[in-house]
């Protein structure tokens, strides 16, 4: 594996955690084994919500609750701007935003990637298994956790 940090998008924290029979499971499992030995991995406020948004729909609040206090130590993982509950939402520019949409990016990648300019300007490789999302979006690398592990 190269060198991180490694920003990591969410779908690779819902195929971990809802898709066992997806065929990317066990790469997008050793990819998440190798950064939490590593202490590699970053991720952002919004992608964390998302997350807990996604799988609102199949836990209970005590189980989303214990997935949001135990993410970070969880997957070994920093979340920035910050996990804690009482904090704001990360600020961003609604103009930036839409320039994202009007490059027919989603609305949650927006956010995503405001968040991570924002907060993670450091971070060179982005890593997704949706790439052509981020091509030409995101200032570095763009990389499938096959790719980094590969």
């Amino acid at each position: 594996m190269d060198q991180g940090p490694y920003l990591i998008d969410t779908n690779v924290f819902v195929i971990d955690l809802r898709y066992p029979r997806d065929r990317n499971f066990g790469v997008n499992r050793r990819f998440l084994d190798a950064i939490k030995r590593e202490r590699s991995g970053i991720t952002t406020t919004i992608n964390l919500l998302e997350l807990c948004g996604i799988l609102s729909f199949n836990l209970n609040q005590r189980q989303l609750s214990t997935l949001w206090e135990q993410f970070p130590r969880r997957f070994g993982v920093e979340v920035l701007p910050t996990a804690e509950l009482g904090a704001p939402v990360p600020k961003m520019g609604v103009g930036e935003l839409f320039a994202l949409l009007q490059q027919r990016m989603s609305l949650g990648d927006g956010q995503f990637l405001l968040t991570a300019r924002n907060h993670a300007a450091f971070v060179t490789t982005l890593v997704t298994w949706d790439r052509d999302h981020f091509l030409d979006r995101f200032a570095g690398r763009v990389a499938t956790p096959e790719e980094i592990l590969a």
